[in-house]
């Protein structure tokens, strides 16, 4: 063979090869500078935060965000959260969110986690009414009042509210991390103002009771009252209608009749009532 043939053969091999080589990478880095993402800062815990604790410059920091991906509610500097509490546990470098941070001047403790518009109202508990002790901030629960009603002459029990969440149980206002229960005198649910009121109201006619529900369960269902005759009614889920008490009869007027009476030769005539007599 000829030697000059093969070297042209060789050189014309690596040619093609580099330039091959060039295409793909120039394709390559293209594709990856098309890919690139961009950061933005926001501020972050920089260690485990439990719910309540205060904001400071020692357990914040600013952290890496994809920008394509949408923070609602972050806060780009750390001194926009300085000050506020936490109102949710929170891990570490995990962004600040205006949902888990209470607002500015909301001040401290329970009252950080009352949001606009609502009301956080204390209702006297026990170990029964209290669901045994099972009641802990975050239960739904379902409120009952026994009482006595001009509307039936017997008691009844009627739900006053549904699907109320309790927020404090005692003065915890986050369940325990190991799951102990714990027997508390005081439960404080979130309410509206118009739900406060009722409640507050029930609370003056009767017992309350919290009957605990299953927290995936947000139906609600317009039951009617209890009245105590129908305990013993061995059909289920037969209802009736709260029973008015009885009218006063109303007073009739006495019939009247006429008497005639005779006094020497002259007739008289007298009108008298029943039961009346004449002289």
């Amino acid at each position: 063979m000829n030697p000059k043939r093969i070297l042209v053969a060789l050189m014309l091999a690596l040619l093609v090869s580099g330039l091959c080589t060039w295409i793909v990478s120039r394709k390559v880095i293209a594709q990856a500078e098309s890919h690139h993402v961009a950061y933005s800062m926001y501020a972050a815990p920089s260690r485990a935060l439990q719910a309540g604790e205060t904001l400071k410059t020692d357990n914040t920091e600013l952290v890496e965000w994809p920008s394509n991906v949408a923070l609602d509610g972050g806060f780009p500097r750390t001194a926009d959260v300085i000050g506020r509490e936490t109102l949710f546990p929170l891990a570490k470098g995990q962004p600040f969110l205006t949902l888990n941070v209470s607002a500015v001047g909301a001040g401290t403790g329970l009252a950080t986690r009352i949001p606009d518009g609502m009301r956080a109202v204390a209702l006297r508990s026990d170990e029964v009414v209290g669901v045994a002790g099972f009641l802990v901030p975050g239960s739904h629960v379902d409120v009952l009042v026994t009482y006595r009603s001009n509307l039936a002459a017997e008691p009844l029990t009627a739900k006053v509210l549904e699907d109320a969440l309790v927020i404090a149980a005692g003065h915890q206002s986050d369940p325990d991390p190991s799951g102990k229960k714990s027997d508390v005198a005081i439960v404080t649910l979130l309410l509206s103002p118009e739900q406060s009121m009722r409640v507050v109201l029930a609370g003056t006619q009767g017992a309350i009771h919290f009957v605990l529900r299953n927290g995936a369960d947000r139906g609600t269902s317009p039951d009617a009252p209890i009245l105590l005759s129908e305990l013993a009614s061995p059909v289920v889920g037969t209802r009736r209608a709260i029973p008015r008490p009885l009218a006063k009869a109303a007073t009739s007027t006495p019939k009247r009749h006429e008497i005639d009476m005779v006094f020497g030769g002259s007739e008289h005539g007298t009108a008298v009532q029943d039961g009346g007599t004449g002289r």
